[in-house]
């Protein structure tokens, strides 16, 4: 094997150890957290990782490496928009956040379409 050969191996190998970290930090959290959680650090690692094999599946000329890895990127940066450029509004998934509200602020009506009440942070 020639040294820019080893060398590339070398590189393919660092891409795969930071693409790996990312599964490492997630699990570390959510054992931490006693719950599932992604910190930010995931898609960190996740978009490092995955530049580093994309220029790796560019120098093996490899097409299926290359698609794989480039539309990973797409995900990871758009993951990473929404966590930096959103960061101020909830979430929307299964779990609903807590929204801290101002004592000032009234009670919140109830739902119009069943009638349950709905209740924030700081209002009871």
């Amino acid at each position: 094997m020639s040294t820019q050969e080893k060398i590339w191996v070398a590189i393919g190998l660092l891409g795969q150890a930071m693409f790996s970290m990312r599964f490492v930090l997630q699990w570390l959290a959510s054992e931490k957290q006693k719950k599932s959680v992604i910190p930010i650090t995931f898609w960190y690692f996740s978009i490092a990782g995955s530049l580093i094999l994309l220029s790796y599946a560019i120098y093996r000329r490899d097409p299926v490496f290359i698609l794989g890895q480039s539309f990973g990127m797409f995900v990871y940066l758009r993951n990473l928009y929404f966590i930096l450029w959103h960061k101020d509004k909830p979430a929307l998934s299964g779990e609903s956040e807590a929204v801290p509200v101002p004592p000032e602020c009234p009670p919140c009506p109830p739902c119009p379409k069943c009638g349950a009440e709905i209740t924030r942070e700081g209002n009871n």
